[in-house]
């Protein structure tokens, strides 16, 4: 059953806890930082628990919402950390923005998106035909974050038109050694200078959520969302009404879920998603 804020999460905690679990699902949506990997880590028991599931029949979609690598170069660090992926297994928010400017936008062949962030979303717009500036450099000058800040706000000031889009709005992403503000947070200068919205791509919104189903047709009722942040993977799974499950290995805390006062509510809690290797043992 997805899960509904007057939901208590159900704790997965013993072998019959998991194979009870794992056979009303046929398709788990994966987030990957802090539920496969820590940076350039693979969490313990990941692999074989991959492994596992397809063996099983299981279809496995990485979603995320980090933008700064394409879903070719994704399949490379896929695997670099010994996962196996194809471009098809990866949903991620720099994909869905290249989708969601070229089919639902129908974004001008002779136009130019101007991007603030790394390669990912670069390269995503390239394969779907549409031109960038911006990025790590304008015109071959090497940019300040001040440098595109300013130049964003000129544009999206000067012409309420520009289209104002987020790929993500994270506050926080994990990395090695600890926590870093992520894009919503690096973006409210913006939003409160231009008093402005934009639209947000990633999870937990809406437009991901449109993407993701009219690419993957998948039954709702046997989906799974795996996540580790309950403000953006538990939401998006609610949003999409489809059973979650939150791992305790990134940044959203069994406490927190427990919390009467919390609502966002994941349906299951696991210590790891590696747990379910054991299975494969039993």
């Amino acid at each position: 059953m997805p899960s509904s804020p007057a939901t208590t999460p159900k704790k997965l905690t013993s072998i019959d806890d998991y194979k009870t679990f794992l056979d009303q699902y046929d398709t788990f949506l994966l987030d990957c930082d802090g539920v496969l990997w820590h940076g350039s880590h693979v969490l313990e028991g990941i692999l074989d628990t991959i492994n596992f599931l397809r063996k099983n029949g299981k279809k496995l979609v990485f979603v995320t919402n980090n933008s700064t690598l394409s879903r070719a170069n994704y399949v490379k660090k896929f695997e670099r950390l010994g996962i196996q992926a194809s471009e098809k297994d990866i949903f991620s928010s720099a994909f869905a923005t290249a989708v969601y400017l070229r089919n639902i936008l129908n974004f001008p062949e002779d136009k130019r998106v101007y991007v603030i962030g790394e390669s990912g979303i670069v390269d995503e717009l390239k394969e779907v035909g549409i031109n960038s500036t911006g990025a790590s450099e304008d015109n071959g000058v090497i940019m300040t974050h001040a440098d595109f800040g300013t130049i964003t706000f000129t544009y999206l000031n000067s012409d309420e038109n520009v289209h104002f889009i987020l790929t993500n709005d994270d506050s926080t992403f994990p990395a090695p050694n600890g926590i870093y503000p992520g894009t919503g947070s690096l973006v409210q200068p913006l939003i409160f200078s231009l008093k402005r919205q934009p639209l947000v791509m990633g999870k937990p919104n809406k437009p991901m959520l449109d993407c993701f189903f009219s690419n993957y047709h998948t039954d709702p009722s046997r989906t799974c969302m795996v996540g580790d942040r309950l403000d953006t993977d538990i939401d998006f799974g609610a949003q999409g009404n489809i059973a979650t499950l939150m791992v305790l290995t990134g940044v959203s805390t069994e406490k927190e879920a427990m919390d009467p006062e919390q609502p966002i509510k994941p349906t299951y809690i696991i210590q790891s998603f590696g747990e379910f290797a054991k299975v494969d043992s039993a």
